[in-house]
């Protein structure tokens, strides 16, 4: 793996790394983690990688490590920077050979998404995008039962993911993650809803097998003078006539990272709360409330395949990043043998997944600015 992004002050860039590291299949050999070389420097010898394999740009480290022998040079690319960042590294990364797991939103707009889909289908490169709740077992255990049918057909599908970090300004002390996602010429059109609110709406049409169609949004600034969107409150109609609720807020104030999925059937609906990710409660009309947890021989095959610790073990976020990674790095190797991949491994978000939400952040301003419904295409 080679790594652009992920500097001094990342966040995400730690976690894209261990997440990575967790199964021992994934090295980073290389990386670009900063538009400042001494800055990327320093990253790079945080992760005591060779001095000539830390780049200035990531432009030269895509040309140098094309110019290495196979064996030696990187297989794919981790993107972990701003989003305005991702088109330029993913684009050159395809372009000469490279594969791609990149964070999300997966581009600065639609039209750089839909050139990196293009791109994806000429070249049959492989392209994760880093939509990591969906690596959680329970989620699979979730979209399992719905896809079954025990949960009857879907009616109602209620998706949110409330914080409150941003209840202050605190972008003008120029905190570091605050700064750039406040930042219309950084962050994009939206704010919340591009940052967590393209969460939510994945997480909501993995789980219930449905897809939005049409959505009415009201999208708000509530920080004064701050230039996004930082609440926003979607109603969502599905494909298969059901309704829906879908908000995302990053003044809420209190909330840590809220995100949460209910589905609701013509027999009973299920509760999963990423904040307690190993229980998930299913709500029955004629029996009492079951509730599941990872590790356990009920699960699904898929749930079970997601599972790395045995029952009463807590799993988090790591590992189900890191289960996007597992699945990422089975694919890569089964290219590199000429062999196909076992059908668990193809279980990840794409680069379509990753256009759609690009997609569904173009709907969501039209929407709240036009103050009407709008038709969302699949």
């Amino acid at each position: 793996m080679g790594m652009v992004g992920g500097g001094p002050g990342s966040f995400i860039g730690l976690v894209h790394f261990n997440a990575a590291m967790l199964d021992g299949q994934i090295n980073m050999v290389c990386g670009a983690f900063s538009s400042d070389p001494e800055k990327s420097k320093v990253t790079g010898e945080s992760y005591f990688l060779p001095a000539e394999r830390v780049y200035d740009s990531y432009q030269e480290m895509i040309e140098s490590e094309k110019a290495l022998p196979e064996g030696e040079r990187m297989d794919f690319l981790c993107i972990a920077t701003p989003n305005h960042v991702h088109f330029g590294p993913a684009k050159m990364a395809l372009e000469n050979g490279f594969h791609v797991v990149s964070d999300k939103p997966l581009t600065f707009t639609t039209a750089e998404a839909k050139e990196l889909v293009k791109l994806v289908e000429q070249t049959g490169l492989v392209f994760a995008v880093t939509h990591a709740y969906t690596g959680y077992p329970l989620v699979k255990e979730a979209r399992e039962m719905i896809k079954n049918g025990e949960l009857g057909k879907i009616r109602k599908v209620v998706s949110e993911y409330p914080q409150g970090w941003l209840s202050e300004p605190i972008e003008r002390e120029n905190q570091t993650q605050a700064s750039w996602r406040t930042d219309p010429k950084r962050s994009g059109k939206s704010g919340c809803m591009g940052d967590i609110g393209t969460h939510a709406l994945h997480l909501a049409e993995y789980v219930s097998g449905l897809k939005v169609t049409q959505l009415c949004a009201d999208l708000s600034t509530l920080v004064e003078g701050r230039p996004l969107d930082d609440d926003g409150n979607v109603l969502l109609r599905f494909n298969n006539g059901a309704r829906g609720v879908l908000y995302a807020s990053q003044i809420s104030a209190g909330e840590e990272n809220g995100l949460r999925i209910r589905v609701y059937g013509e027999k009973g609906g299920l509760d999963w709360v990423q904040a307690e990710p190993n229980r998930m409660e299913i709500k029955w009309m004629d029996r009492p409330m079951e509730i599941k947890k990872p590790g356990n021989a009920y699960l699904s095959p898929i749930a079970q395949y997601n599972c790395r610790m045995p029952a009463g073990h807590p799993e988090g976020l790591i590992e189900a990043f890191g289960n996007i990674y597992r699945n990422v790095a089975t694919c890569i190797q089964c290219r590199l043998e000429g062999v196909e991949p076992p059908t668990e491994a193809l279980d990840f978000p794409d680069v379509y997944d990753g256009l759609r939400g690009m997609e569904f952040i173009d709907k969501l301003v039209e929407s709240s600015e036009a103050e009407k419904w709008v038709t969302f295409n699949h």
